[in-house]
């Protein structure tokens, strides 16, 4: 960003008073561009909370991030009430010179985004746990489509995935349920992932094949932490509610892996997985049932709006796998 533009803010006096003295206010850090975003967020809302809904983050973050920001600039950006946040005079200077350094960054990444199609693709694709053979499906057909486009793989937890899309380090992610996306960022339905039960082979109803879910009310539920997939679990709880019970709960802590493990050993609760996951982990010890009427969760991909048009294979593979499904 102009050193200027800074250094005036830097020496500005009134509402926006340096927090230290004028003679080392010039001794300026590091600004990272997160800051700037989330400064820019608090200046349109005007509010801390409404700025952190539209990033998908907690506000505690935004509070931190802007902290150290003003720490950084030497000043005041915002004046801060228990009923109100406004800007500053520093902080009403700011706003303009931040969002010619946020635009800068988009048309850096426009450029480069623009030479990564005249050139052959790097799709940057952000996986969901539990996809099994449906994602090695989705990327045979999109090397049928795009022979060209050479796929990285990475994952990371749902709140990670939508930020590293939205921020360009990623092209796209997968993710699962109904969850709030940042600006910038849209839904593409691709499929519904079929939930099936898993339990231990010595399970009383592991013969089924397919069950009421009421009749899992007797035995101990065991499923990762809500924080690692809300979406999941909330699923999963509602079905336990509409079926009229809810679930006695097992163990919370550990893994999806550590808790097939306990029921492959013969524990006598119950956890659910995908069914397209299941295909990977038949070990004779499981049985996986699948619930009378359905279960399923709904599996999109997050994009940004412009990239829409260029991720069209990528589009185009998954709907290729939801046909050879049917």
């Amino acid at each position: 960003m102009p050193a200027t533009a800074i250094a005036a803010l830097a020496g500005n006096r009134g509402a926006g008073a340096p927090l230290v003295p004028p003679a080392t206010a010039y001794a300026l850090g590091t600004v990272e561009l997160r800051q700037l975003k989330y400064f820019l967020a608090v200046a349109e809302e005007l509010h801390f909370g409404r700025a952190a809904e539209r990033l998908s983050i907690v506000q505690s973050a935004v509070s931190q991030q802007i902290l150290r920001l003003e720490r950084e600039l030497r000043v005041e950006l915002l004046d801060r009430t228990p009923r109100r946040v406004r800007l500053t005079a520093a902080g009403a200077a700011f706003v303009p010179v931040a969002r010619d350094v946020v635009a800068a960054e988009q048309r850096a990444l426009d450029t480069i985004a623009a030479f990564r199609v005249q050139r052959g693709t790097v799709l940057r694709l952000g996986t969901s746990a539990g996809m099994g053979t449906r994602l090695e499906r989705v990327l045979e057909a999109l090397a049928v489509r795009s022979p060209e486009t050479v796929v990285e793989l990475f994952s990371a937890p749902l709140e990670d995935r939508l930020r590293r899309v939205a921020e360009r380090e990623w092209d796209a992610a997968f993710v699962r349920g109904d969850v709030a996306v940042p600006d910038g960022l849209r839904l593409l339905p691709v499929w519904q992932d079929e939930l099936l039960v898993a339990v231990s082979k010595r399970h009383p109803l592991a013969g089924e094949g397919e069950i009421e879910m009421a009749r899992l009310a007797a035995s101990p539920l065991s499923l990762v932490a809500r924080r690692l997939n809300p979406p999941l679990v909330d699923l999963v709880l509602q079905a336990c509610r509409e079926a009229g019970f809810e679930p006695v709960t097992g163990p919370g802590a550990g893994s999806l892996q550590d808790k097939l493990a306990a029921l492959s050993a013969g524990g006598p609760g119950w956890t659910v997985v995908y069914a397209a996951q299941a295909e990977q982990l038949a070990t004779g010890r499981l049985a996986f049932l699948r619930v009378a009427g359905g279960l399923s969760i709904p599996a999109a991909l997050a994009v940004r709006v412009a990239d829409r048009e260029r991720l069209g294979a990528l589009v185009a593979a998954c709907r290729a796998v939801i046909d050879l499904d049917r």
